[in-house]
């Protein structure tokens, strides 16, 4: 668990009373599935908050909502008190300010551009994002920035393993500057010890860009490992919120201690913090 930097006591983000639904066909008639049901979380500025669940507990929709996948059927989302919408109808500014990285880093990749045609692509669809100077080396430094060396700017997404592959997924995300990070399950397809390298990299970017992130995980040992405060979901609803050590060392509900019997080892951190 890492020290936060508070820069504001207002929230950076704010999700008020969150409710999504989503219509399923039956055989008569469709049916309504609630996947978040009054969900309200915070999370400050600089701050890393982990949101928890099984699947189907509707985190990952939490996340879609927020960066404007999904739109809510009532509730609001908010970013230093201004409202979010679909991400397609959100301000330039807003658009950059909210980036996600996604589980698989493959599929969110487009195999058939390379590294360099990708950032560059994201700096041209985002006004005002591309900085200024010689882009090659306005991008070697990004990628420097992610621990990758600047030789891969030239191959694609097939040509690179699963932890650089992310490494980029990090790197596009980070080109627009954003203020918060939306993580979902941004490390579940990864070997063990490259999840540490990754997790260890999202610490160490929080720190130098002064990022704020959401980071959704079924892993408790995972979420130990990054999170400041801990938020657990089940069946849609936030059942538990509180500090990490809190919330893990001595948990109020029963789906939380649920979750810890089925851990098989709970991560300290060890190296995490560097």
């Amino acid at each position: 668990m890492t020290d936060v930097i508070r820069g504001s006591e207002t929230p950076l983000l704010e999700i008020r009373d969150l409710r999504v639904s989503f219509g399923r066909r039956g055989s008569r008639r469709s049916r309504e599935v609630v996947a978040v049901d009054g969900v309200s979380l915070t999370v400050g500025h600089e701050e890393t908050v982990g949101l928890v669940g099984e699947s189907g507990s509707g985190k990952t929709t939490v996340a879609r909502t927020v960066v404007g996948l999904v739109r809510p059927d009532s509730g609001s989302v908010l970013l230093d008190g201004q409202r979010l919408g679909p991400a397609g109808r959100r301000p330039a500014a807003l658009q950059r300010a909210v980036q996600m990285v996604f589980q698989d880093p493959r599929s969110s990749l487009n195999p058939r551009m390379t590294v360099a045609a990708m950032i560059n692509e994201v700096w041209r669809t985002h006004p005002g994002s591309a900085p200024p100077g010689d882009r090659t080396t306005a991008l070697h430094r990004l990628l420097d920035d992610v621990g990758l060396d600047p030789s891969v700017a030239g191959h694609r997404a097939s040509e690179l393993s699963g932890g650089q592959c992310q490494r980029v997924s990090i790197a596009r995300a980070l080109a627009v500057g954003p203020r918060l990070l939306v993580c979902d399950e941004a490390v579940s397809a990864l070997d063990v010890s490259v999840q540490a390298q990754v997790l260890r990299l999202l610490v160490d970017l929080r720190r130098r860009h002064r990022l704020s992130m959401l980071f959704i995980s079924h892993d408790l040992g995972v979420v130990h490992q990054i999170a400041d405060r801990i938020a657990v979901m089940h069946r849609g609803v936030l059942v538990e919120e509180g500090p990490a050590g809190d919330v893990l060392g001595s948990p109020r509900h029963d789906y939380t201690r649920s979750l810890l019997d089925a851990a098989l080892e709970l991560n300290t951190g060890e190296g995490i913090e560097a």
